[in-house]
């Protein structure tokens, strides 16, 4: 089952053109990485699909309706959700009621939202953490508390932006692992990242952008070894680590 779909986005900001004829197809409980460049157009890309930009041309298709157009909070209550490169925290809250916030999106109750919210920081990690201010977390906690406030609001497709960036080797397993078990819960997942540990160990398949546009889908395997990609964004060096 397709969950996600896009037909032709086009995006330009003055004569930058950011996104160009830009399609792909997202399975149902699959992961999905993006690569490319800094400056490709891949934060474009998720701000069209999540609803913060809207596209010159082109359409979405989300569980088979056409979400072209609709604000964040609309497709938040249909099941699509985000992370940000830098977490997005209440850092005047607690962890747990930042996360709770997540929860009211589609939880009336208080009492229950709290559960939830309670539950999620369980799944991440962090329910030890939960009555420490946001503003006092590390870096890889506060990672992990922005991925729990997304899971917060029940999506069925959650977009996920380099959500590993800035932490170490340890934290980056961590998320990993986290990643690997949402999945497992049945959340399809859309990723952007650089950090290729991640990204290739993660994804069912990976899409590069480059200019705005669609250049190279497949397999990890098959990405890592096509010419245009190495080209554009792997490099020489990332081919011989991989085959020393």
């Amino acid at each position: 089952m397709i969950i996600l779909k896009v037909n032709d986005f086009n995006k330009a900001f003055g004569g930058l053109q950011a996104i160009k004829d830009f399609s792909f197809e997202l399975e149902k409980g699959e992961i999905l990485g993006i690569i490319g460049p800094n400056g490709a157009g891949k934060t474009t890309l998720f701000n069209l699909i999540s609803g913060f930009y809207s596209p010159d041309t082109g359409t979405a298709l989300f569980k088979g309706e056409d979400v072209t157009g609709l604000r964040p909070y609309q497709l938040c209550k249909r099941g699509l959700a985000r992370t940000f490169q830098i977490p997005q925290l209440f850092t005047n809250l607690t962890v747990l009621e930042n996360v709770r916030i997540g929860s009211y999106s589609r939880i009336t109750s208080s009492r229950e939202a709290t559960q939830e919210a309670l539950r999620i920081l369980d799944t991440v990690g962090l329910y030890e953490k939960r009555n420490e201010l946001a503003s006092v977390l590390s870096i890889g906690h506060r990672k992990n508390m922005e991925l729990a406030k997304a899971l917060a609001t029940g999506p069925e497709l959650i977009l996920l932006d380099e959500v590993v960036a800035g932490l170490n080797p340890k934290e980056t397993d961590t998320i990993i692992e986290h990643i690997i078990r949402i999945q497992k819960q049945g959340i399809t997942v859309l990723l952007i990242e650089h950090v290729m540990k991640a990204i290739m160990s993660l994804s069912n398949r990976i899409i590069v952008i480059h200019y705005g546009k669609n250049i190279a889908e497949g397999r990890p395997g098959k990405i890592s070894k096509d010419p245009k990609v190495i080209e554009a964004y792997l490099g020489e060096e990332y081919v011989f680590s991989k085959s020393r």
